[in-house]
């Protein structure tokens, strides 16, 4: 619960420290006093908006602090525990805002989003305003305050996640879907292409073999006139050749005896010459016995080229280069097979998303069909004791059209009034009466607040237009929330502020040279007088006084 708010510099307020207790506090005093200031800075450390307007005239800074024991909600332990921002005594949010319009949000001293307020805070406090039956107007708030009463927030929410995620996967399934034929097109030219390339099967370095052979073949007749000139040269069996000059020359130099140094020198080379020439001429005349001329194999490797050099012009690249290419298109087609792959897993996805949807939206509508009927009857009790006999509420739950997986379950939930006898059950928007709107307003946040799983809850003015024996019943409503929790109200009706646990008195203290709000705790005759003055009493007279004593003690149990 709320233990401590200080407010510094906000609005016409300089400095304000409150201690709360729990129970039903009672905040009154003269309008325009600053009684909902207070709540609008408490609302500032829960993340609401602010701008430079809220802070002082004067001040360089709006300062607002609120310390929560959070001994009675575990949820906002455990919240702060998975950000790291628990600690052992009370949990302390405090927001400032700066006179040129800039905000910042602490968390037990940590700063942090506005977001996060807004989060922590609605864990921690649950506030009702005056214009609570404007959104009563919502078909959304009908369902929120069905699901609230209901205790199915956090069904409500995995029905809503699970829609989201339904739908978001959907999206994709068909964003791929939609690009699918033009996929296939790919995917269809892509194993084509492969197809042409793997009959191929150009292997390793074979391009340069089939070049240098294709060469050889292309140079035979050339290549083999060259070795038979050579044969004809070098060989024995012609006259003039290299063989018979060596040979005549070394007859005719050995044909000496006592052969000088340099002319034996001369004959050992011319020998080993003859030798090497007749090697050579063997080395020829193998070459020429095995050297195949097929032309078959000259047609063969040029059509092997001929196809090689093709596909790589179709490709755009060089020959060489189509073994890369290959690998490229195999693993763009891989990539296509893979997003096949990826549209099958997404269908089972959303198969499995809409099954987990139905289950979740199926508990979720149970709920709401078990709840619906006892909101009715406890609300339709309710208004009757507000001024309203014969009054009735209904809670309609009416099937969503449509095939779609709505965020919100399975049906719209609206509630439905019949404010005097014999009249039809009709929307609430439709309901004449401001009078009757509020105080229908009020019979459904009590009931709702009943079922709240906050202990702190705030109702800043919501007994506007209601007075005499109703505004009574009214005030002993709110004493019965505070006898469970804590309930602050903000009250301009004696017989609200009578029935309250505690007293607090809002007032404007007047300095020489400004004015600023002030709180004081009333006890006692202070506050019998506070509650005469709001009977309507310019001068506290006796009857005044008695009437507020008599009020004070008919709320206090027996």
């Amino acid at each position: 619960m709320l233990v401590h708010l200080s407010v510094h510099n906000y609005a016409i307020v300089e400095h304000l420290d409150l201690e709360l207790k729990r129970g039903m506090s009672v905040i009154s005093g003269e309008t325009g006093a600053g009684k909902s200031i207070m709540l609008d800075a408490l609302g500032l450390t829960l993340g609401d908006r602010a701008d430079s307007s809220v802070v002082r005239i004067g001040a360089d800074k709006a300062d607002i602090l609120a310390s929560f024991d959070l001994d009675d909600i575990p949820d906002a332990r455990t919240w702060l525990a998975e950000r790291d921002l628990d600690n052992d005594g009370p949990c302390i949010l405090r927001r400032v805002i700066t006179a040129e319009g800039r905000s910042r949000g602490y968390i037990n001293g940590t700063p942090c989003p506005q977001g996060d307020l807004k989060a922590l805070g609605e864990l921690l406090i649950d506030i009702h305003s005056q214009h609570e039956h404007q959104s009563l107007l919502k078909l959304d708030t009908h369902r929120r305050l069905l699901d609230e009463y209901a205790g199915s927030q956090d069904l409500a929410r995995q029905v809503q996640l699970a829609a989201q995620r339904w739908r978001q996967t959907r999206q994709t399934l068909e964003r791929l879907s939609n690009s699918s034929d033009e996929q296939r097109a790919r995917h269809q030219l892509l194993s084509y292409q492969l197809e042409e390339l793997e009959t191929l099967a150009l292997g390793e370095d074979e391009l340069e073999q089939l070049e240098q052979e294709h060469k050889n073949l292309a140079n035979a007749e050339h290549l083999l006139g060259a070795c038979r000139q050579v044969l004809d040269l070098c060989s024995e069996s012609d006259a003039g050749n290299v063989l018979s000059a060596l040979t005549s020359s070394l007859q005719r130099l050995t044909s000496f005896q006592n052969q000088p140094g340099a002319l034996g020198e001369a004959v050992n080379l011319l020998s080993s010459a003859q030798i090497q020439v007749e090697e050579a001429v063997g080395e020829l005349n193998r070459f020429l016995d095995h050297f195949d001329s097929d032309p078959q194999r000259q047609q063969t490797l040029e059509e092997r080229l001929d196809t090689i050099y093709t596909l790589a012009r179709k490709h755009r690249v060089k020959p060489q280069e189509l073994t890369t290419l290959q690998q490229g298109l195999f693993e763009e087609l891989e990539s296509l097979n893979a997003d096949d792959d990826a549209l099958e897993q997404l269908g089972e996805e959303l198969a499995a998303y809409a099954q987990h949807y139905r289950d979740k939206a199926e508990e979720l509508s149970a709920a709401r069909q078990r709840a619906a009927e006892s909101l009715a009857v406890a609300v339709a009790a309710e208004i009757q004791r507000l001024g309203m006999p014969g009054g009735q509420f209904s809670v309609v739950l009416k099937p969503t059209p449509g095939d779609d997986l709505m965020p919100h379950g399975l049906e719209q939930v609206e509630f439905l009034v019949s404010a005097n006898p014999g009249q039809p059950l009709r929307p609430l928007a439709k309901v004449a009466s401001g009078g009757e709107l509020s105080r229908i307003s009020l019979a459904i946040q009590v009931i709702t607040a009943q079922t709240s799983r906050t202990p702190t809850l705030v109702f800043d003015e919501v007994d506007v237009g209601i007075g005499g024996p109703t505004a009574e019943v009214v005030g002993q409503l709110l004493r019965r929330l505070g006898e469970r929790g804590q309930v602050l109200t903000v009250t301009h009706l004696p017989q609200v502020a009578a029935q309250g646990h505690h007293h607090l008195f809002v007032h404007k203290a007047r300095g020489r040279d400004e004015t600023h709000t002030a709180v004081a705790a009333l006890e006692g005759a202070e506050r019998v007088e506070e509650i005469a003055r709001m009977l309507g009493g310019v001068d506290l007279t006796e009857q005044a006084l008695a009437h507020a004593r008599q009020m004070i003690r008919s709320a206090q149990p027996s």
